[in-house]
């Protein structure tokens, strides 16, 4: 396993939660080239990432869990991912440093 950067990854969740903060205002808006996805087990959070998650194994294989266990009915308009917030942040923190 390699090593993980402390100040790289709080610089990543930074930049990951303006990006949130900025795409929730106008919650229509998302970026060309991201996609909104919520997240969380009963109260749902919108995320905003990179399309560019869905050729990475480890999103791939959270949406395969998901699918698995909730099937595509996603009430909220947009696709959800049932699992913890803060594993979701700790999975995508990874993938922006990689």
């Amino acid at each position: 396993m390699g090593i993980i950067r402390l100040p790289s990854l709080i610089a990543n969740a930074k930049q990951f939660s303006r990006l949130q903060s900025v795409c929730t205002r106008s919650l229509s808006d998302v970026p060309k080239g991201y996609m909104a996805v919520y997240v969380g087990e009963i109260q749902k959070t919108r995320f905003v990432v990179p399309i560019s998650f869905l050729e990475q194994p480890q999103f791939q294989d959270l949406l395969h869990k998901s699918e698995d266990e909730f099937g595509f009915d996603h009430p909220m308009g947009g696709l959800t991912i049932h699992c913890e917030e803060e594993a979701f942040i700790n999975l995508t923190s990874r993938l922006r440093v990689s």
